[in-house]
């Protein structure tokens, strides 16, 4: 009885064999042995003409070696997307088969991500391309495991279900159907390679789309594995094209393939950009400068304000900041900082290291440019240093990255308010751990409503209070498309069971969800049906 029990090593230590379908290991992935990528057209996969490396983000050193697709070679993957119909690979008329089989791969990608050999590949495998937690990135590969359960059997015909109203007369009726668009693009950014992609996909697929898939070439090898696996499952290796190249490059190649539909998530300027030259037919996530408000309510329980400030701290820092839902505007009731919050966020961002990548690398800023970002806003009038502010001590990031403490700067909401230049000095987009914080009182609400109306950006919001009227006057003024409301409201999470995306703009794209699915991925279509018989007593009347 007293006999010492094995202690189960945590998960980011265990080891499992390399599934089968797998071409890379994330555990030797080094300069000595890089990993390899390849693009898929027309069912095969091709070894690049030509490669370009990117450094290991926490080591520096080339670790990948990925596909620069450019040139000439850009043709053969839009003709690929061109021999595809605007009816689709399947619609409710054309196989129709095609939406069971589609949940059949759905349920057996989920059984096969389900398997802890599998689930850590995947876990791993982010974490040596984009840096975070392995908590992070194995939350990343079960939400995509409980999407493809949510779409097995029948549901992916259940996704794209008609429906009918009757006509004027004995045979006439109208039916509305959820029609692909066939030749699709889509382009996803680095901080989620596994989620992003297969959410998208997948409901590309679901609707009858043949897509060409782009993501960020610093990640996409972790992409490349996924749909090796879809291929395992009985996915037809002919559904998708997948290309590693540029951005340039992958602009070049829609003005080329004109594809009926793209849908990108990423930075606003490239979203624009797609828009204008791709005549409007995009659906855009585009940047996200997320707010939260801490209402006038403060929990009595000290359990319940550490609940706040702890979701605080994820929502600003979890992922190093690199989520599109991330936490950039802190707005906060004079009540909450009289109960000691911005000691307690201090202390828990205080709690993260490289060493758990809790914190870590930057992919999108240079630690000098966010520094310097950081001094800029601090010589705005009252602002100060809350904490960071500080490069990471003790790291090997390259210097083609950022590495900074988890930061937050103070900055008084009359000064935010002051003029346009300090507001957009505030509400720039900083892709990594760094928030603005302000207090206000409560004759300020207006002031807050104000700061919220001039923003740009409406993916995520929160407004942490269980005060209805609060609330309501916060939900009543503002746009966000995914808004928590509550004590336990955070910014970020997206997971596979509600909607997650901006509102306020037509072009705004969803992901994960049934409704989703189908505004993205699918069209209206109207077929109406009058078949007769002609009334013999019918005569033909004088035109009109």
């Amino acid at each position: 009885p007293n006999r010492p029990t094995a202690r189960r090593p945590p998960p980011a230590i265990m080891m499992h064999p390399m599934p089968t379908w797998a071409t890379m290991d994330p555990q030797k992935m080094s300069g000595d042995e890089p990993a390899r990528a390849m693009n898929l057209l027309k069912g095969e996969w091709q070894a690049p003409s030509a490669t370009t490396t990117f450094p290991d983000p926490l080591k520096g050193g080339a670790f990948l070696v990925v596909p620069d697709t450019d040139g000439p070679d850009l043709d053969a993957y839009a003709a690929s997307l061109q021999a595809c119909p605007k009816s689709g690979l399947h619609n409710p008329y054309y196989r129709p088969e095609r939406y069971r089989m589609l949940g059949d791969v759905s349920s057996k990608a989920a059984a096969e991500l389900r398997k802890p050999e599998v689930e850590d590949f995947f876990a791993k495998a982010i974490q040596r391309v984009v840096p975070k937690s392995y908590a992070q990135a194995l939350g990343e590969v079960r939400i995509s495991r409980i999407f493809l359960e949510n779409f097995g059997g029948d549901q992916v015909r259940f996704l794209a279900r008609s429906f009918q109203v009757s006509g004027d007369h004995a045979g006439q009726a109208s039916t509305g159907h959820r029609w692909p668009f066939g030749p699709v693009a889509l382009i996803t950014p680095f901080n989620f390679p596994l989620e992003i992609p297969c959410l998208q996909l997948m409901g590309a697929l679901y609707m009858g789309n043949k897509p060409l898939v782009k993501v960020d070439s610093r990640v996409s090898i972790v992409f490349e594995q996924f749909i090796r696996l879809l291929h395992h499952v009985g996915l037809p290796r002919t559904d998708l094209d997948y290309i590693h190249c540029s951005g340039d490059a992958m602009h070049k190649l829609l003005l080329k393939a004109k594809p009926r539909s793209t849908q990108f998530t990423g930075g606003s300027r490239v979203a624009e950009l797609l828009c204008k030259d791709l005549a409007g037919k995009v659906f855009i996530e585009d940047a996200g400068f997320d707010w939260k408000i801490l209402g006038p309510d403060v929990p009595a329980q000290q359990k319940a304000r550490d609940y706040v400030a702890w979701v605080c701290d994820q929502d600003a820092y979890a992922c190093n900041g690199q989520k599109c839902s991330a936490q950039s505007m802190l707005f906060v009731h004079e009540k909450w900082e009289a109960s000691g919050l911005f000691d307690q966020l201090k202390a828990n961002a205080s709690r993260r290291s490289l060493k758990e990548m809790t914190a870590g690398p930057v992919l999108s800023w240079t630690t000098p440019a966010l520094l310097k970002h950081v001094d800029k806003v601090l010589q705005l009038p009252g602002s100060r240093l809350l904490f960071g502010g500080r490069e990471l001590e003790g790291h090997s990031v390259p210097e083609c990255y950022g590495a900074i403490e988890p930061t937050a700067v103070f900055v008084p909401l009359s000064t935010m308010l002051a003029s346009d230049d300090n507001y957009k000095l505030c509400t720039t987009e900083v892709f990594a751990p760094f928030q603005v914080v302000t207090t206000y009182q409560d004759a300020e609400v207006s002031k807050v409503l104000e700061a919220l109306e001039r923003m740009d950006q409406h993916l995520t919001a929160a407004v942490v209070s269980d005060d209805p009227g609060f609330q309501r006057r916060v939900l009543g003024a503002t746009v966000n498309g995914t808004t928590y409301a509550g004590l336990k409201a955070r910014t970020t999470g997206a997971p596979q069971n509600h909607w997650f995306g901006p509102a306020g703009d037509p072009r705004g794209a969803g992901i994960g969800t049934p409704e989703a699915i189908r505004l993205v991925w699918s069209c209206h279509r109207e077929v109406i049906t009058d078949a007769g018989p002609i009334d013999e007593a019918w005569e033909q009347p004088q035109p009109t």
